[in-house]
């Protein structure tokens, strides 16, 4: 879809480009778009796609026109279909590379084996082995050589040349040494060797390597294909978690509807085992809700009526009414499949780099191959060394390994993160958590609950703790104040009802319960204080919490301490950043005295107190000025532009949308532990993307003078290489094994 991009004046779509093979298709698309005046397009070689931004004045359909002029196919988003059309099965892309690779294995085989085992080389083997290896280099490698030819009239060279030149050139050879050498001679035979050796030329054949390296190549290019399906396989199970239909009421009675005709306002009824269509709040009726596909929470959470819920969570309990708050892209499950999807889409430094050097590495690989050609020749080897050589190289270079590296490592990443709650902007975060040293914590809402909880209840002598917070709540579920409300929610059981109530502005609250007269709130509307409680209050006090006064028939009975409770998790979460190496700083507007106690109990040594919402960036930057790479965390709107400033955002996925928005990485809950397991994901998926590298660079720059050394058979080099890629698939799919922190030890 395309989406206006403002007061730029600019637009932005993704095309789906098919026809690409290798890294150097991506690249030379993008160099192609990247032509255009006002253009900025980055091609994605794993995830087919193109992701463009470009004057709102030009046509989409000539970005297109310009891929094709590349010799590559692209596509518009297709429109979004009616509610009453039915959705296409989805074709398997790997279908038509399965067929071929089937085929040229059943034909490769006799092929191979015939020219390895010289004992079964029977009078005219090498017709038979010509007759079997014609289709192979013919049918099974025609996308190879449909991409060269498409790459050779425009100009270009990509590894598709390679392979091409190098399997056409061994079959090449072998017709002529059979129809006008002495290959062709009745009871011909020769050994297969893996080294050099003085020969004549006309009496050597090359079929296995033709087949052999088609097979190798078709199975490395099958195997990538449906990793890249598996690996996508997170942000589509993502995509297709939303319900499809839903039970809307209206003029109270049910109506079965499509979720695209939901409207936001609109009441829908949720039963036990169905999905919630879409984000809302709960108007009518109490479950347990499972959110563990959108949130990686393994427990159901407990909702009622005022609570909010999201789209794609499954009802596990009984029967809820919702108004639906958030419709269609709005919803957190459709901002989260964007949110996996950019990041996918985009590409971290290690991969333009990677894209950079994969641009010139195939014409200088074509020269190592003529030089390498030319200098066996000029030494007075036998031409069939001399061009086993150069076969050997155009194969063993083909850096698909190097193409695939970065893109696969982010399509498991990203997609990982997405099942565990961690949403990854884009690519370039990777880079960012590398150096993060120092973290910055908001306090309310990240480390604490945001929510004011009470936390103790103080009574005097004779007096007993149900029967005084029985009564203090019940006064206090009369009022609005968030203190009160903190206190009524904390008496189990059904509270009794209040007469006479009255709201004394400033001071408290008063009630008659069970036909006494109870006041809540400052002490003097409780008298004196006795010495426990007088103790209890100023303890709480100096604690940097609230103390709310209890009492009836003209004393004090209690003292109820009410603060913004610690999160159960934060404590774990400081010691995590710290094993990390970060160290942690909290930032919080409150005042020192509570920073320091919720700092204490936590594990934080460092504290910045008392900071208005415009000077959290002043603290950000100035702790970059000092040296140090800050990660922050925070939650609410005022946090939005700390996050921004820093090294590394992460934002809480239970605050507002502008913190989400400004941040780098989203924690979908509310747990402070999941900015550790985000941070060690990240890094976890740099460490593959650069060990896929390291091994895709150090392959071909070991293969390649051992090839051009004429060391190395080219059906093997084939072989290796087909097996690099694979390797550098396989390493990336470790990520999907990757576990939270919390569950990995549960595991063990």
């Amino acid at each position: 879809m395309t989406t206006e991009a403002g007061p730029q004046s600019t637009a932005e779509v993704e095309l789906a480009i098919s026809g690409m093979t290798c890294a150097s298709c991506a690249a030379r698309i993008e160099r192609k778009l990247n032509k255009l005046d006002g253009v900025t397009a980055t091609v994605n070689y794993a995830t087919e796609k193109a992701r463009v931004s470009y004057p709102a004045g030009l046509d989409p359909v000539d970005l297109v026109g310009q891929v094709e002029a590349a010799g590559y196919q692209a596509a518009l988003p297709a429109p979004p279909k009616a509610a009453d059309e039915t959705t296409e099965p989805e074709d398997d892309p790997t279908l038509p590379l399965r067929q071929r690779l089937i085929g040229a294995i059943v034909l490769s085989v006799p092929v191979i084996a015939l020219a390895m085992v010289p004992a079964w080389q029977f009078t005219y083997w090498q017709w038979i082995s010509l007759t079997l290896a014609a289709p192979v280099v013919v049918w099974a490698a025609w996308p190879f050589h449909r991409a060269a030819w498409a790459n050779l009239r425009h100009g270009a060279a990509t590894m598709d040349t390679l392979i091409s030149m190098g399997t056409l050139a061994a079959f090449g050879w072998s017709l002529y040494a059979l129809l006008f050498g002495t290959a062709g001679t009745p009871g011909m035979t020769h050994p297969f060797e893996f080294t050099i050796e003085r020969m004549t030329g006309g009496d050597a054949i090359y079929l296995e390597v033709a087949a052999g390296v088609t097979t190798f190549l078709l199975a490395g290019r099958y195997f990538e294909a449906r990793s890249k399906r598996r690996a996508g396989a997170a942000l589509r199970a993502l995509l297709e978690l939303g319900a499809k239909d839903v039970a809307v009421l209206r003029g109270g009675t049910e109506h079965r509807v499509p979720v695209e005709e939901l409207a936001v306002g609109d009441l829908f009824v949720v039963r036990p085992g169905e999905k919630i269509a879409t984000d809302g709040e709960v108007t009518e009726g109490g479950s347990a809700v499972d959110m563990s596909m959108l949130t990686g929470e393994s427990v159901p959470v407990e909702v009622g009526a005022g609570d909010t819920v999201p789209g794609g969570a499954v009802n596990a309990g009984g029967r809820l009414v919702v108004r639906a708050t958030r419709v269609g892209a709005d919803t957190q499950l459709a901002r989260m499949a964007k949110l996996v999807e950019d990041a996918q889409s985009g590409k971290a430094a290690v991969q333009r780099l990677a894209d950079r050097i994969s641009a010139v590495f195939v014409p200088i690989v074509i020269a190592l191959a003529v030089g390498t050609l030319a200098f066996w020749l000029g030494s007075g080897a036998a031409t069939a060394t001399a061009f086993t050589a150069a076969v050997a190289v155009l194969i063993i270079a083909c850096p698909c390994a190097l193409g695939l590296a970065t893109p696969t490592a982010l399509l498991v990443g990203t997609g990982r993160g997405a099942q565990l709650g961690i949403l990854i902007k884009g690519p370039e975060v990777l880079e960012s958590t590398r150096v993060v040293d120092t973290i910055v914590l908001d306090k309310t809402g990240t480390v604490t609950t945001g929510q004011m909880e009470l936390t103790a209840v103080h009574v005097a002598d004779g007096v007993d703790e149900a029967d005084a917070l029985r009564r203090a709540g019940a006064v206090e579920n009369a009022s609005e104040h968030p203190i009160a409300r903190a206190i009524a929610a904390a008496v189990p059981g059904d509270l009794p009802a209040v007469r006479d109530f009255t709201n004394l502005a400033g001071h408290g609250v008063r009630g008659t319960v069970d036909d006494v007269e109870v006041t809540v709130g400052r002490a003097a509307l409780s008298g004196d204080l006795p010495a426990e409680l007088a103790e209890a209050k100023s303890a709480a006090e100096a604690r940097g919490d609230t103390a709310v006064v209890v009492g009836w028939d003209g004393a004090a009975r209690a003292v109820l301490t009410v603060a913004d409770a610690i999160k159960d998790t934060s404590a774990e979460a400081v010691a995590r950043f710290r094993s990390l190496g970060l160290t942690p700083v909290l930032l919080t507007g409150d005042n020192e005295t509570v920073a320091r106690t919720v700092a204490a109990e936590v594990g934080i040594d460092e504290v910045i107190a008392e900071v208005l919402p415009e000077d959290k960036v002043a603290v950000v930057r100035r702790l970059q000025e000092q040296g140090k790479v800050v990660a922050m965390v925070g939650d609410g709107v005022n946090d939005a532009a700390a996050l921004a400033a820093a090294d590394l955002g992460l934002a809480m996925g239970t605050g507002t949308d502008v913190a989400i928005e400004a941040g780098d990485l989203t924690l979908v809950r509310g747990d402070l532990r999941v900015a550790a397991d985000a941070i060690r994901l990240a890094r976890k998926t740099l460490r593959t993307i650069k060990g896929n590298l390291f091994w895709a660079f150090a392959y071909n720059v070991a293969a390649l003078p051992l090839a051009a050394a004429g060391l190395l058979n080219p059906m093997l080099a084939g072989a290796a290489m087909a097996l690099s890629s694979v390797f550098v698939v396989t390493n990336s799919l470790r990520l999907r094994r990757f576990r939270a922190a919390d569950r990995a030890q549960s595991a063990a």
